[in-house]
Parts: structure tokens; sequence; C-alpha cells
């Protein structure tokens, strides 16, 4: 709206003073500009928000697939879907996979889908630590980080009306345009601040579920000690602050929180029995 009385300003201008020129502007086509900015920046619902996120977890899916061990998604899926009916968002089609890979991550997709890999379940202790880990997670979910960092890189790639069409065209090439930037993404990682968000969050997340909320602080004090020169550890550490940033904060920020559920279960056997059998 700016934009526009701007304009109007300066057609005004010209007509009152003889001695003022134009410069060769096409006014129309600056007031189509205007109007696909603000299609592009539109909030995305929730329909398109889980649609995307299917569309980028078939992308994910396609680089490592699910670990072919049926109980041990069952029990990942049950301890997520617990920690995601304690949110205000309980109603999403929350699942919860673990994805074949020796790498050392966990990622979040708008709309619902969260991933983990072998490779840090593997070096988890007990049910509290999968519990912090998934609750950063159901954060990233819950605070829409990647579906705004997806928009915001959208609005830069693409032109206004090309993001409006990805949005409305599942099938078209804008949508594969849209779902490749988001996809990428996850190689670059999200903003320090999201991430740290997300670690206050999956805190609180464990907490409210039952679990001890010293779970997430427990697999990053296992992150940091491990050797930061270790190649399944590349894609974390590129895409997250540094464990000991991490735990600074959380100190910071919890530390009443943490102290404070401290005592509730971390449930290491019954996590053994499904996990490391």
């Amino acid at each position: 709206m700016r934009v526009l009385v701007i304009l109007a300003l300066l057609v005004a201008a010209g007509g009152a003073h003889a001695q003022f020129r134009m410069p060769n502007i096409d006014i129309n086509r600056m007031v189509d500009t205007v109007k696909n900015v603000g299609k592009a920046v539109k909030e995305i619902d929730e329909p398109e928000e889980i649609a995307i996120g299917k569309d980028v977890a078939s992308r994910l899916l396609g680089a490592a697939p699910l670990v072919a061990n049926p109980g041990m998604q069952r029990y990942v899926n049950n301890v997520g879907r617990w920690l995601a009916v304690q949110t205000e968002r309980p109603d999403l089609p929350w699942q919860f996979g673990v994805l074949d890979s020796s790498n050392v991550n966990a990622f979040a997709v708008p709309g619902g889908t969260i991933f983990i890999t072998r490779g840090l379940l593997e070096r988890m202790r007990s049910e509290a630590e999968l519990a912090g880990v998934l609750g950063h997670e159901i954060g990233h979910v819950l605070r829409k980080h990647h579906l705004k960092a997806i928009q915001k890189g959208a609005q830069s790639a693409l032109a206004g009306d090309v993001l409006g069409h990805a949005l409305r065209d599942r099938a078209g090439p804008a949508r594969d345009k849209l779902i490749a930037f988001g996809t990428e993404m996850y190689s670059r990682g999200l903003d320090k601040s999201d991430e740290l968000e997300a670690d206050r969050l999956g805190v609180v997340i464990a907490a409210r579920g039952g679990y001890d909320a010293y779970g997430l602080p427990s697999v990053l004090q296992t992150l940091q000690a491990m050797n930061a020169q270790d190649s399944a550890l590349a894609l974390m550490f590129k895409t997250h602050p540094a464990p000991a940033e991490r735990l600074d904060s959380l100190s910071e920020k919890m530390q009443p929180v943490l102290d404070a559920y401290s005592s509730q279960p971390q449930l290491a056997e019954r996590f053994v029995r499904q996990i490391k059998k």
C-alpha cells in the first residue's frame, strides 16, 4: 500500500509541475509486482503446510530409507505421538520415523513429520533422551521454523506469482522448484535462534510428557564428547550451534525447569529393550 501511495504522489507531482519529467517507468508493471509480492507473503494455511511437508518428506526418504524394523518404528512413533498430544497442535498428522543412516541427526518437516537417524538413536541411552530430541523437533513444527524458512527463501528465489502457483498447483514445475528449495534447506540449517528456541521447547515438551527434563542436555553432552572430526557429525555440526553453546543456553534459560523435573523417569531399561535388542 505504501508503494502505491508513493507512485500516486509521483504521478500527481508530474501533473502539477510542467518542468518535472517522469522517468521511463511502467507503472502498471510496478503495481503488478507489488501485488505479486503481496501474494508471496501471504500466510500458508495448515493444509498447505501439511502438503508441503509431505512432499519434502518424500524427498528426504529418497536419500535415506526407513530402518526395516517395524518394532523400532512403532516404538519411536508411540513416544513421539505421546509428546505431540501434550502440545498446542495435537491434531496435526504426526508421524515419526527412523532413517537408516549412520549420520547423527534429526529433522522436522512442516506439518508434523519427524525423522531421527539410526546413528543418533544408537547413541542414546534412555527414553528420556529420545523424548528430548523428539521434543526439540516437535518444537520446530510448533513454531513453523522450517515452513517460514522455506517461504522466506522461496520469496527470494521465485517471483511472487510463481510461488503462488507452487502453492496452488501441486503437480506443476513451480511446485518442484519450491520442494527442491525446501529440501536443500536441510543442508544449510535454520537460524541459530530457531535452534535454541527448539531446545527450550524440547525440554518443556519432554517434561510435560512425564520425562526427566535432562534428556536433551544428556544427548548434547554425548555429542560434545564425540570427535568433532567424525564424518557422522558433519551435517549436524554444520546445521546446528555447537553442543556447548546449546548447553550453556539451556542452563541460562531453563535451569529452574530442568531441576524441577529432573526426578521424572528416564526409562532407560524400556528404551534398551526396544532399541538395543
